[in-house]
Order: structure tokens, then C-alpha cells, then sequence
């Protein structure tokens, strides 16, 4: 063999791991990270400001509301590889202001405040769902919806036919997966996208059919938050009434509506070293009308909305802090 030869071949073995290197650079793997009886929290708060013209009349109702949810995985299925996450409900809180009047909650301050809504939400603190999430991050299964309703017409019998017929298992499914399915469960480059639909059924209440199209765009040039990765978020929303079949016996019918988002946008921050979602945020513009029946009489209801979710992950209890 030629020396020129042994040179070339030297050369290439040399920088083969350079070029195996180059080759996966721009590519980050994006996947949760699950360790058994290892907690962790988020706290979600959700801010709304809602206009609704009824009869000529304007409606301005504002809303925070803000839950600590703890996440423990238990156990991992040998053959399925599914998980399965015990989720408990920490803490609430909640603020809502409708024509200068105030209605204010927080369960992680023993004030002893009474009323509807303080028993309502008294009563799911430390409720517990089993969540059962698949190897691609999906939510295929939630136990403990018995439990919850039986709690919620406890602090409400009222409430108990609509409650009953908006947590359906769909729904409850539906709610815990953008915690897990936001993020792909695999390796992505700069700039690449995909796609995800979720449609929540809410019986009476109807269905909210949301599309959110998610964009890799590189880890955080902060050199300090070097493990962390940016999504960015874009998000359509299309209201849909309810069928005949699922308005059932309640006081209210959605005869007709036509809501759509108008601009929706939004921010995950990603973890890769803890292997979760370490913040997230979505705002979402809502506005068109809705055709409500009450007895024998149709009123028209101009809407407009505005909501802003936000997503805040950490290792220990917020409530505690």
C-alpha cells in the first residue's frame, strides 16, 4: 500500500468522529424523561378577559385562574413501555371580576372564605387521576373521574348534570395531554415543524377543535441556559354547538355559533438535561357569535376573548415557597 494511500486512510479515521459529529449537529433529541416516585410540579395560570354584547347591552367579565398540579411517575409497563403518572391536584386559585364585582379563592391560603365557588374548588383540592401516557407521549387512559365528579356534586348538586356531561373520559384525557404530547419524542433540526390536532368534546358545552403547528428553533443563546430548547407555537381554534343528541335536559341550548381564533401564538421552553417542558406560554385571540336558546327565546351573543396560558415546571412544591 502507496504511503499516499495509508496517509488518506489515516486522515479519514482521524476525522471520521468530527464528521459523525458534523453530520448530527443542529439535531437535538426531544423527548420527556420519566424517573420513578420523582415529582415534579407546574403550575398553569390562565389570564381571560371576555367581552360579550347581549341585547345591546356589554358584558365585561376578567378571569385568572391558576392550578399546581404535582406529577409522580409510578410504574412503567415491561411490554407496553406505558407509563403510568399519578397527578394531584396541589392547589387553586382563582380571581373573577364581572361588572366591577369580585370573586376571589385561593386554597393555599386558609382565609375560611365561604360561597359556591369556595366550596366548588375546596372540594377537588387533592384529588388524585392515575394518567396513563404511551411510549409517544400520548395520554391513552385516566382513572379517578368517579372520585372527582363525586366531589364536585358534594360542593354543588346543581352542577352535577353539566358537570357530569363536560368530564367525560375524552375530556379528561384531553386536559392532561398538551403536558406531554407538545413535545415530538424525537430528534429535530432547526427549523423543522410538526403538527398536532386536538379536538375537546364537552357534551352540552360542544367541541373545541384546536390545530397547533410547533417549530424547532435552537437551543437558548443564553450560555446559561444552554439545556434548554425553543418551540414556537402557532395555534388555530374553531368552536363547534353541540349536537341535539348531547344537549340533554339542561336549562340552556347552543342552537348556532361562529367562533374562530384570530391570532394564536405562543413559546415552550424545553429542558433536554431534566427531559421535560420547562415553561410554556400560549395566547390565543377568540371572537364571533353564538346563537343561545333559554325557554322559548334565541338571544344573540357577540363575543370576544382574549387568553393567555402560562406553564411553569420546577422540582419543588410552589405552594411550599
Amino acid at each position: 500500500m502507496s504511503l499516499l494511500r495509508r496517509g488518506l486512510i489515516a486522515l479519514f479515521l482521524l476525522s471520521a468522529p468530527g464528521l459523525i459529529a458534523f453530520a448530527q449537529e443542529g439535531t437535538v433529541d426531544l423527548k420527556w424523561k420519566f424517573e420513578k416516585d420523582k415529582t415534579f410540579y407546574q403550575e398553569v395560570t390562565t389570564v381571560t378577559k371576555q367581552t360579550m354584547k347581549v341585547m345591546g347591552m356589554d358584558i365585561v367579565q376578567n378571569q385568572t385562574q391558576t392550578f399546581i398540579f404535582s406529577w409522580t411517575p409510578e410504574k412503567q409497563d415491561e411490554k407496553t413501555k406505558d407509563w403510568i403518572v399519578r397527578q394531584k391536584i396541589e392547589g387553586a386559585k382563582m380571581e373573577i371580576e364581572i361588572g366591577g364585582n369580585k370573586i376571589t379563592f385561593d386554597s393555599t391560603k386558609d382565609s375560611g372564605a365561604g360561597g359556591p365557588l369556595a366550596d366548588f374548588f375546596k372540594a377537588i383540592i387533592g384529588t388524585e387521576f392515575r394518567v396513563t401516557v404511551s411510549p409517544d407521549m400520548k395520554v391513552t387512559g385516566v382513572s379517578g373521574r368517579d372520585e372527582f365528579l363525586k366531589k364536585l356534586s358534594t360542593a354543588n348538586q346543581q352542577m352535577e348534570p353539566l358537570v357530569k356531561a363536560i368530564l367525560n373520559d375524552d375530556a379528561l384525557k384531553q386536559m392532561a395531554d398538551p403536558s406531554f404530547s407538545m413535545i415530538p419524542g424525537k430528534p429535530v433540526k432547526v427549523g423543522e415543524t410538526w403538527q398536532r390536532k386536538s379536538d375537546l368534546k364537552m357534551g352540552p358545552i360542544g367541541t373545541y377543535e384546536n390545530i397547533y403547528t410547533y417549530t424547532y428553533e435552537g437551543k437558548d443563546k443564553d450560555p446559561a441556559k444552554k439545556n434548554l430548547d425553543r418551540i414556537k407555537v402557532e395555534s388555530t381554534l374553531k368552536y363547534l354547538p353541540p349536537s341535539d343528541t348531547a344537549i340533554g335536559n339542561l336549562p340552556f341550548k347552543i342552537k348556532n355559533a361562529d367562533l374562530k381564533s384570530k391570532e394564536g401564538t405562543g413559546l415552550i421552553v424545553f429542558d433536554n438535561a431534566k427531559g421535560r417542558v420547562d415553561s410554556s406560554e400560549l395566547s390565543i385571540k377568540l371572537a364571533g357569535t353564538l346563537d343561545i336558546e333559554i325557554g322559548t327565546q334565541t338571544t344573540k351573543v357577540e363575543l370576544a376573548q382574549e387568553q393567555k396560558t402560562t406553564l411553569k415546571t420546577s422540582d419543588d412544591n410552589p405552594i411550599k415557597k
